[in-house]
């Protein structure tokens, strides 16, 4: 993603906790495309603290911030501990895969539209954009990793709640829900060698296509082989349940 916006030409600042890593793309980048400005700044996405001094740090050296990947992502690391029938007494689940994938989105979605709306000088109809990256483990069952699907379900949940709202406000919020592609979230690369890969270049097609077209917030992209699906959220069920989110819409609070 950061490659995509620099070939382009923007500015981009990369947040990680990874400073070895971070600091090494932001160079290739920029020496790769020099017409973009390319920078890192060591970020825990999981604390509210770091990321909001991130932000304000990018928005006092830019005077704007357009578009925002939440894109950090770990998965449950090894066996999920949400449940094990072993123990002789319960111990406390490992949260980190909810603390980074879903919590920092949060924190992530409410700078991002804070800052974008800021902006008064908007050429076009749209504030900002903000892409969360969630995942084909959101959309179906996934028993392996049940607290990284909870995560995805709820960055799912998350996006197509906020559409609507920001939208109102000039600011789009979609999400891209992936198949396997890959990425440093495997402990290693033999996770892959049985698994059907989805190219890079479809993920920065999803990217793209939010990119272009300010209609669209709230929407789920599926990525997936070389195709880009926008998924539907499910129907209503019954005319009772329709009236009572109708209801709840119209009152703006539950």
């Amino acid at each position: 993603m950061s490659r995509h916006f620099a070939s382009e030409g923007h500015f981009v600042c990369i947040f990680d906790l990874n400073t070895e890593a971070g600091s090494k793309i932001a160079g290739q980048l920029s020496t790769e495309y020099p017409n973009a400005t390319v920078t890192f700044r060591k970020c825990d996405v999981s604390s509210w603290e770091d990321q909001a001094a991130a932000f304000k740090e990018v928005y006092q050296k830019r005077g704007t911030i357009d578009i925002v990947m939440a894109n950090a992502g770990i998965s449950e690391q090894g066996s999920t501990t949400v449940v094990d029938l072993r123990e002789e007494e319960p111990t406390a689940p490992r949260l980190g895969a909810i603390n980074v994938n879903l919590i920092g989105v949060v924190y992530t979605v409410k700078l991002a539209s804070h800052y974008m709306n800021r902006k008064t000088d908007t050429k076009d109809s749209s504030r900002g954009l903000i892409i969360c990256t969630a995942s084909n483990a959101g959309l179906y069952t996934f028993p392996v990793a049940p607290l990284y699907a909870a995560s995805k379900f709820g960055v799912i949940g998350l996006v197509r709640a906020l559409g609507k709202p920001l939208q109102r406000h000039g600011i789009q919020i979609n999400a891209l829900a992936p198949a396997v592609l890959e990425t440093n979230i495997a402990p290693s690369k033999d996770l892959f060698k049985d698994m059907i890969i989805t190219p890079m270049e479809t993920l920065i097609r999803g990217v793209s296509q939010f990119v272009a077209d300010p209609s669209l917030s709230g929407e789920i992209a599926e990525i997936h082989g070389s195709k880009v699906t926008l998924r539907p959220p499910h129907e209503h069920v019954d005319e009772d349940s329709a009236k009572n989110l109708e209801v709840f819409a119209n009152l703006g609070y539950a």
